[in-house]
């Protein structure tokens, strides 16, 4: 089956995860710069959410142009993706409005760390339909990026019950880690 509406409908999902995640941030009462600190944790929070998202799309691009066919199958781990996905905007909200308070940041963390299980789970699913010599299983290989980040995140949510702060800091590396491309699927599928 063909991968053209798997691809259109998640594009859609995500730019709406997106949408949403910036109509959380309410328009502060008072005309000076003032006002706008008490939003500074819910603005840091949606920087964050939107780097994820923008990071599993672009990734999710480039797997995708580098797949040829979708089975039933890869329709639901995408699926499943999308789901966890879809929980950004509400984690992202939660963390913001509660000043990176402890369970906000550990289900942040959860949320994060289900939706980088999930891309995994979805990238193997493909290299599964095209088989190990596929341009597709050669780009990603043994996939150490993203078996990083999932360790990176469940560190992550055990930090948080430390401190908040080393929790988001571990968001952050991995958010830092997957900022610099990917060019893995580029350079095989230009060779």
């Amino acid at each position: 089956m063909g991968k053209g509406r798997l691809e259109a409908f998640s594009d859609g999902v995500i730019a709406i995860i997106i949408t949403i995640m910036v109509l959380e941030m309410k328009v502060p009462h008072g005309g000076d710069l003032s006002a706008l600190s008490s939003l500074l944790p819910v603005f840091l929070t949606y920087v964050l959410s939107f780097i994820n998202v923008g990071i599993y799309w672009n990734n999710h691009h480039h797997m995708l142009h580098a797949a040829h066919r979708v089975t039933g199958g890869v329709l639901w781990m995408n699926i499943h993706l999308l789901f966890w996905l879809s929980l950004f905007p509400f984690a992202t909200a939660w963390m913001g409005e509660n000043h990176f308070s402890t369970w906000p940041v550990a289900v942040y963390g959860m949320v994060s760390l289900m939706a980088g299980i999930a891309y995994y789970i979805l990238a193997q699913c493909l290299v599964h339909v095209h088989g190990k010599d596929s341009t597709l299983a050669k780009a990603l290989g043994k996939d150490w990026k993203g078996l990083a980040s999932v360790i990176i995140y469940a560190a992550g949510i055990a930090l948080t019950f430390l401190h908040t702060w080393f929790g988001l800091a571990s968001y952050i590396i991995v958010a830092c880690i997957w900022l610099i491309p990917d060019r893995r699927i580029e350079k095989k599928i230009t060779s």
